[in-house]
């Protein structure tokens, strides 16, 4: 049987941005949502954020994109409608979906609150759905979704800068607290102050930690102490300073994705250090054991965060009033900022303001 058009599919009419191919040009795009079951939650989406994995799977560098694409998992709205079993929240309240809205909620990791390590994890944008049909992200007019896996995002909170956090807080936010490197009295370093690295700085300042920026120039300097709130700022490429710093760090968080060397960052921890990595380069890095052995270090790797934690993470970000700062573009400038983010001029996550810009077909 052929299979049913992304308009046909369901029976709620949608729309948003799409890429058909990965070229990775986004354009408008009509499709479909299912009906709100007992225990769904259908949202007006007010505003997203862009990712950078965005960027990967709307041009299908990692080989597993489907087309066409909607992107988007850092999507914050307006509650319009609760099934009936909905006890989570109710309509009028404000929501997020993150990374991932599905995941087979009886293995090991979904019974230990990580659904994102789940082997049938459902991604948020471009994946199969539990009824065979494919996700559609954020870039659109309305979210569906199970009451499991949505956010309660506090009064206080704004919604533009906070939806970043969905993503970018989640993935700095999990591995602090779970490797224990940010905390009163701990000393971390974050590697890398881009969309990640500067959420990090905000929630590791927030939970005790003396932080360290390292980056490979001075040029962002300034904005690391006086903006961000940093303690110290270390050039990764001036080896006295590095030095100096050696032994000094219970603990580096790597926001850093493309190729660079791990050694240096693994001179500057302590014994019993832990070297994080949160980017994933397209080349693999290289990792001599020595430095471990020595030292008794560890490196370790984290990925978003299961639905708890990142309700935590998101009431810890209203308690303390951390948001991401972000430049706000319209659904029309979309590709524009797509081109903007592959060359990293961005300052520091791009949010689309969904709801005043996005036009009905």
């Amino acid at each position: 049987m052929a299979r049913k058009s992304p308009e046909e599919e369901h029976p709620v009419k949608a729309h948003g941005w799409a890429a058909r191919d990965s070229s990775g040009v986004l354009s408008p795009f009509k499709f479909s949502r299912r009906a709100t079951l007992e225990d769904d939650v259908r949202f007006k989406v007010l505003y997203c954020g862009i990712c950078h994995t965005d960027l990967h799977f709307i041009k299908n560098d990692w080989g597993i994109s489907t087309y066409p694409f909607v992107p988007g998992h850092e999507i914050v709205g307006e509650v319009t409608e609760v099934g009936s079993k909905v006890t989570k929240v109710k309509v009028g309240d404000k929501v997020g979906v993150g990374y991932f809205l599905g995941s087979c909620r009886s293995c090991e990791n979904c019974s230990e609150g990580l659904e994102n390590y789940c082997p049938k994890v459902v991604l948020t944008s471009g994946a199969p759905y539990h009824d065979g049909t494919i996700t559609y992200g954020g870039y659109s007019n309305e979210m569906v979704c199970n009451e499991h896996f949505i956010i309660r995002f506090p009064e206080n909170l704004p919604l533009d800068g906070g939806a970043p956090l969905l993503c970018a807080g989640a993935t700095v936010y999990s591995p602090m607290k779970y490797y224990g490197i940010a905390k009163p009295g701990s000393h971390i370093g974050i590697n890398g102050l881009g969309g990640l690295g500067h959420v990090a700085v905000k929630f590791a300042k927030a939970l005790g930690a003396k932080v360290t920026v390292i980056s490979t120039s001075d040029r962002k300097k300034d904005e690391a102490l006086n903006h961000l709130g940093a303690d110290a700022f270390l050039i990764s490429r001036n080896v006295e300073d590095m030095k100096a710093a050696a032994g000094t760090m219970d603990g580096i968080l790597d926001c850093v994705s493309a190729k660079h060397p791990l050694v240096p960052l693994l001179g500057l921890l302590k014994s019993h250090g832990k070297l994080v990595t949160l980017g994933v380069p397209a080349q693999p890095l290289e990792l001599p054991l020595a430095p471990l052995v020595v030292g008794r270090k560890l490196v370790g790797g984290s990925n978003v965060a299961g639905v708890a934690e990142t309700q935590e993470m998101i009431d810890v970000a209203g308690k303390h009033n951390i948001t991401a700062d972000i430049e706000l573009v319209s659904m029309e400038d979309l590709n524009t900022a797509m081109e903007r983010l592959a060359k990293g001029d961005v300052r520091y996550r791009f949010v689309i303001d969904v709801a005043n810009t996005l036009k009905a077909p």
